[in-house]
């Protein structure tokens, strides 16, 4: 992440200072991960398609904080962690292209929890298919990043 961005989110109030906290980042690195284990064992049907995107939304939301508490920055905003998995390093280009869609699922994320809007199967489709070609990946470069 650029410095500058950092300040701005930090002037911002989106990024609070602190030291890093590898433990938080192996918790919720874990946390993210068990979360998809379970939404992938379940049937994607109309009813379920609310909750396995806002699960799977979630478990991105977590890796972007643990990016953040890597370089030890706890974040205030949806906003600022998922810039965090917009700037990873060891994304590919491709992988990189992709994250555009984040802003629009936070979007449905937030009218399916504060509007009662129902997510679609499409839409649940769309954001399984984004966390196995990209959330795995910053799941792995997060986990290389700490041993």
């Amino acid at each position: 992440m650029k410095e500058e961005k950092i300040n701005q989110f930090i002037k911002e109030k989106k990024l609070i200072k602190k030291s890093p906290d590898i433990e938080r980042v192996r918790s919720l690195i874990i946390s993210a991960k068990e979360t998809m284990d379970t939404q992938l064992q379940v049937p994607l049907t109309e009813k379920s398609a609310t909750s396995i995107f806002r699960e799977t939304y979630e478990s991105l939301r977590q890796l972007g904080d643990a990016l953040w508490w890597q370089i030890g920055y706890e974040t205030q905003t949806h906003d600022a962690s998922i810039e965090s998995i917009k700037e990873a390093e060891f994304l590919t280009s491709e992988q990189k292209v992709k994250t555009s869609s984040l802003d629009r699922f936070r979007t449905i994320r937030h009218d399916a929890n504060y509007r009662g809007f129902k997510v679609s199967v499409a839409q649940a489709q769309e954001i399984i298919e984004f966390w196995k070609f990209v959330g795995k990946s910053i799941l792995s470069g997060i986990e290389h990043s700490i041993k």
